[in-house]
């Protein structure tokens, strides 16, 4: 079966054990994939660059929540009234 690699390093499940940190840099901060019998088992991420998933998903997270309720009924409100 054909699998996808979505990374341009690949390190096999060994290599990482033997020396994580080497694996990791030899990505230059990119992901690496690790492979499992030749087939991707994970991705691993530097933590920038999970943390900057995670920003973007949390913003499309807020762009769905503001578009359902962009057709909602809105209430005009007199900051005085407060």
């Amino acid at each position: 079966m054909t699998t996808r690699i979505l990374a341009d390093v690949a390190a096999s499940i060994t290599e990482l054990k033997a020396n994580p940190m080497k694996v990791a840099a030899s990505a230059y901060g990119q992901p690496v994939a690790v492979l499992n019998r030749n087939e991707p088992a994970f991705y691993c991420v530097p933590a920038e660059t999970y943390e900057m998933m995670m920003d973007k998903l949390e913003d499309l997270e807020l762009l769905n929540i503001a578009r359902e309720r962009e057709s909602e009924e809105s209430i005009s409100v007199n900051l005085d009234d407060l």
